[in-house]
């Protein structure tokens, strides 16, 4: 019991009605974040014109379609759940049947949890990609984080689900459909991110010797300050990663509803390869 990871500091009676809570909570999220993406759209159009708009137009839409199959899926999910306490308690009640699988529990409010904080995010980070004030980049890794929260859903949702239960396999298409959203999310964003760079093309005709020089050597500058702080981020991603993991408990859940641990990272898998020594 001391080994187990401290996820949650509540009491088991309490954990069936975290379950409902948390599921609508995420919902909520959900509908949220499509209501501020229809109002970033309008203001979009009232705002932006020509390249912009139609780069805008791209990402929010796949945004909404995102949106809309992660509600599914979260839909499906709750009913799959039901199924499985109705089938499970036998005798005992709903409060008692969540008590009782306290670690499948526990995997259902943290998986829930992530999605609803990815939506949330990545509504966020659409704002910021509108306004001209945030990345592109934080988008996909915002779809990223999506389809794996959404993985993490079904996968403890599958511990304790019949086989043979349709709704089980309608979650698993609803996770098909929503890792293919994900997926457009991240392709509109990039053909976005191109078409905006395009429209700033770099022009160097009218530089003189001496001047193209000058920018070619703080360019290769440029490069090298940016390659060690590569280095040096993908250093901090795998201690975060780590980190996450020891937190996280690094637990997953088996058909028994037991628990092994999870095999540890990998070392040195995000590190630079070493140079090649010169002759």
């Amino acid at each position: 019991q001391e080994l187990r990871p401290k996820s949650l500091d509540i009491k088991q009676e309490e954990l069936g009605d975290m379950v409902e809570k948390e599921m609508a909570s995420t919902s909520e999220a959900i509908e949220d974040a499509v209501r501020r993406i229809e109002e970033m759209m309008s203001q979009a159009r009232n705002e932006s014109s020509g390249v912009k708009l139609e780069v805008n137009e791209r990402i929010l839409n796949s945004c909404t379609d995102l949106m809309k199959a992660i509600r599914l899926l979260v839909m499906t999910s709750t009913n799959l759940q039901k199924e499985i306490v109705e089938s499970g308690r036998g005798a005992a009640t709903t409060q008692e049947f969540y008590a009782k699988n306290s670690r499948w529990t526990e995997g259902l409010i943290s998986a829930s949890k992530a999605v609803g904080w990815g939506a949330t995010q990545l509504v966020e980070s659409a704002d910021r990609v509108v306004l001209h004030t945030g990345k592109y980049e934080e988008l996909i890794v915002c779809s990223h984080e999506i389809a794996a929260s959404t993985a993490q859903l079904v996968a403890a949702s599958k511990v304790k689900a019949e086989k043979s239960s349709r709704n089980l396999g309608r979650l698993q298409e609803c996770s098909r459909n929503v890792n293919e959203m994900a997926a457009n999310v991240v392709a509109s964003t990039k053909s976005g991110q191109e078409q905006i760079e395009e429209k700033d093309t770099m022009d160097f005709s009218g530089m003189s010797l001496i001047k193209l020089k000058k920018e070619e050597m703080e360019t290769q500058v440029k490069v090298l300050e940016l390659e060690k702080r590569l280095e040096g981020e993908r250093v901090r991603l795998g201690e975060l990663r780590k980190q996450h993991y020891a937190l996280a408990g690094t637990y997953n859940a088996t058909e028994d509803g037991e628990a092994k641990p999870a095999p540890a990272p990998r070392r040195g898998i995000l590190k630079k390869p070493p140079l090649a020594q010169k002759p």
